[in-house]
């Protein structure tokens, strides 16, 4: 996974099948602990701050637009990059 230890970032935790976050934090240990405690489903990512994530990996070569509609406010509207830091947890255990 891509370093962002250069920069501010968040954590976002967003619940399986959900559309949107659920919980925002400073730092992963505590996102791990509130995953825990309430045995939830869903991913945690790492995310620049004052950045999109589209521009962070542009920015550093983790993606490249190759078609006209990887610049389409749609496409950059919906982009989460692969090479995000993230973590998958399956009823408050991480990885499973």
């Amino acid at each position: 996974m891509a370093d962002m230890s250069e920069i501010p970032t968040v954590w976002v935790f967003n619940g399986a099948q959900s559309r949107f976050p659920s919980a925002v934090f400073s730092s992963k240990e505590l996102a791990a602990t509130w995953i825990r405690e309430h045995k939830l489903s869903g991913t945690l990512t790492r995310y620049p701050v004052d950045l999109s994530a589209y521009d962070w990996a542009v920015g550093r070569g983790y993606f490249v637009p190759r078609k006209e509609g990887h610049r389409s406010a749609e496409f950059i509207g919906k982009f989460t990059a692969a090479s995000q830091e993230h973590y998958h947890y399956e009823e408050g255990v991480e990885g499973a």
